[in-house]
């Protein structure tokens, strides 16, 4: 299997994926905790350095790319600052943003988390500030949003729908998917943190577990996991699962539970959903099954946790990660 993995990764090169959804500036405020405020009883930090990275549907285009595939991102970002930054990050990451909508007048969501600590100590979050657009967006953007999916959907190997809660994709954007994505036998992947029930219809989906447990009010069994795909119609549902890997469940087949890749201590998670989705989706693309494409998709979560940060994770990484399970499941069977 893992051979077959590896051929599987080596042709993610140029495949194009289309990436639509809420555009995110994930910032990082780095600073050294000096002396305690004579205005109030609050720390003051110095300023080291502030850097913007892409999130949410940015970063799993930004995945995309640094595992080699072609990444079109669709959705919109505010003529701001936060957005030309945003923008500048993605062309650095080889992302193609020509397609991105600026609306005037609106903010770039952005999630300024603020890292802390004295001189010689690790930094640490100590809050997030997150900046929202202050108003719905006008129709017409969303239908030149769509005008873009049509344009851009019949050239891409798979579609990744990543909603985080701004309602890029709403119904009319989505039944432009589901509609061109039927007419060219493109998949369709979503991610999506409270609204996955909107994306019926889908091919596959990669929710998290809490995000499947607020679905059904506590926690789910496999027989409700199970029972959530075929009622969705998807082909597949692939359920992460933090430590404990992911679960994917299939159409008449048992579900398959996979053991998480690497420490089961991660660093920090921000991001790792975006790697997941994208690795999955490009596997996908490639010619994987999705019990494959799935395994590949676990490595990236893996390789992802262990990051600080929003970070994204390199083909170069995951061929490595493949290479060091292989050759640690030999070494086991051998002894």
């Amino acid at each position: 299997m893992a051979e077959r993995m590896r051929d599987i990764c080596n042709t993610f090169e140029g495949k194009r994926v289309l990436i639509i959804g809420d555009a995110v500036a994930d910032q990082f405020l780095n600073g050294e905790i000096s002396r305690v405020s004579r205005e109030a009883p609050v720390f003051i930090l110095r300023h080291e350095q502030t850097v913007t990275l892409p999130g949410a549907a940015a970063n799993a285009a930004a995945n995309v790319a640094t595992l080699g595939g072609t990444a079109v991102l669709l959705g919109f970002v505010g003529d701001d600052l936060n957005g030309e930054m945003l923008r500048r990050t993605l062309a650095d990451a080889g992302v193609v943003t020509s397609h991105l909508i600026t609306v005037p007048g609106s903010t770039t969501p952005t999630k300024l988390r603020v890292l802390a600590g004295t001189e010689y100590a690790i930094r640490q979050q100590v809050i997030r500030i997150d900046y929202e657009p202050s108003s719905s967006i006008d129709e017409r953007w969303y239908g030149e949003l769509i005008g873009a999916v049509h344009e851009h959907a019949a050239q891409a190997a798979a579609i990744i729908v990543s909603d985080y809660g701004y309602e890029t994709v709403g119904p009319e954007v989505f039944e432009a998917i589901s509609s061109v994505a039927g007419e060219h036998k493109i998949p369709v992947v979503v991610d999506s943190r409270r609204r996955l029930l909107d994306f019926a219809g889908a091919t596959t989906a990669t929710p998290n577990r809490e995000e499947v447990e607020q679905i059904f009010g506590h926690a789910s069994t496999e027989d409700e996991c199970s029972s959530l795909r075929e009622r969705l119609g998807l082909e597949t549902l692939l359920v992460t699962d933090g430590s404990r890997g992911m679960t994917l469940y299939q159409k008449d087949h048992h579900p398959v539970a996979m053991p998480v890749v690497g420490s089961k201590e991660p660093v920090d998670v921000t991001g790792a959903g975006d790697a997941v989705v994208a690795a999955y989706t490009l596997a996908l693309s490639a010619g994987a099954s999705y019990g494959m494409a799935a395994e590949i998709a676990n490595h990236a979560g893996g390789i992802a946790v262990m990051k600080k940060g929003t970070g994204t994770v390199s083909r170069g990484e995951l061929l490595q990660s493949i290479g060091s399970a292989e050759a640690a499941s030999s070494s086991s069977h051998m002894s």
